[in-house]
């Protein structure tokens, strides 16, 4: 398959947001509290940390303000080891995006700052000189599609990708705060998926695609037998199906003790691509996907929760193996 071929690289560019999480020390709310922990985010950032930590190489491309929460997030980039050769600095009134939230899962709240976000002024003058050859994959999410000018530099990204023989793997991501309508996103989420070639979303973004709810699994097999290679449609605690053509595989999750919600589905991709570049095959890589999902949601943080290899590898071997539900 040349989209294995591809992504056994380990080389990826990644596009999307990187931002600031801000967040509480285990069972407090965000009311009351005094004392909060701060650490990398943003969708896109987190997936390619992850890949990082699991021995991949990422580079990510999107923008950030001229700022100390931007001077911020390019330090965490460095510190993870993530290639910013083009994270783009933009002057004026745009800010990195800020997410507050919970490290708790009962009354779990999550405030996200997204007014006027720096990494929405992604261009086409970012993708020009990227060297897709290069990558042996290209990731993108669907946050980088909800305004302009980003929505249209990452459709040129991704006919470039295709253009150079590079897959694409999209996760749906669909963030209603984020974009003008639900019918513009509906269309535009719609489009991506058609240009990529891994497909990764949860039921409800699966069935806001196909128009309801209850028509979100017939649209993910539709879509793994029409041209995706692989769709990933996750069902939350119930475990996954995966669709490969005509075939499917179920699996469950490893259940933990979370202590918060955030950050299972980026290290979901980075355990699931990492593992699929390292020559498992497609079973064994979303065990190992949704294995890094469970311990990232068992501590604090996103990006710094996510498992290094070893960890991993523990972790699988004192769990018992998912089980679909």
């Amino acid at each position: 398959m040349m989209v294995i071929q591809g992504i056994v690289k380990r080389d990826f560019l990644v596009i999307g947001r990187v931002g600031m999480d801000m967040f509480t020390q285990p069972g407090a709310g965000i009311v009351g509290t005094t004392q909060m922990m701060t650490a990398m985010g943003g969708s896109s950032a987190n997936i390619a940390a992850g890949l990082v930590k699991l021995g991949c190489k990422a580079a990510l491309v999107t923008c950030v303000s001229d700022d100390a929460v931007g001077a911020y997030c390019l330090d965490q980039l460095d510190q993870y080891g993530i290639n910013r050769n083009h994270v783009r600095v933009v002057r004026g009134q745009c800010r990195t995006s800020l997410a507050v939230y919970e490290t708790r899962l009962q009354d779990h709240h999550t405030v996200i700052y997204r007014n006027d976000a720096a990494d929405f002024q992604m261009d086409d003058s970012d993708i020009a000189p990227i060297d897709f050859t290069r990558f042996g994959a290209v990731i993108t999410t669907g946050t980088v599609f909800a305004a302009e000018p980003s929505r249209s530099a990452a459709f040129t990204a991704l006919q470039r990708a295709r253009k150079a023989g590079v897959p694409v793997i999209f996760d749906v991501d669909y963030r209603p705060y984020s974009w003008p309508s639900a019918q513009i996103a509906q269309e535009v989420l719609s489009q991506a998926a058609d240009l990529s070639d891994i497909i990764v979303g949860n039921n409800e973004e699966f069935g806001f695609m196909a128009g309801h709810i209850d028509q979100g699994m017939a649209k993910a097999q539709s879509l793994a037998k029409a041209h995706a290679a692989i769709v990933v449609y996750k069902k939350g605690p119930d475990g996954s199906i995966t669709f490969q053509g005509d075939k499917s595989i179920d699996t469950g999750i490893y259940p933990v003790d979370a202590l918060k919600p955030t950050g299972a589905g980026d290290s979901f991709m980075a355990g699931f691509l990492s593992s699929l570049g390292a020559g498992s095959d497609l079973q064994r890589a979303i065990r190992r996907g949704s294995a890094c999902a469970s311990i990232t949601v068992s501590r604090p943080g996103c990006a710094p929760a996510m498992p290094t290899p070893d960890e991993l590898d523990e972790f699988m071997a004192a769990h018992t193996p998912a089980t679909a539900l």
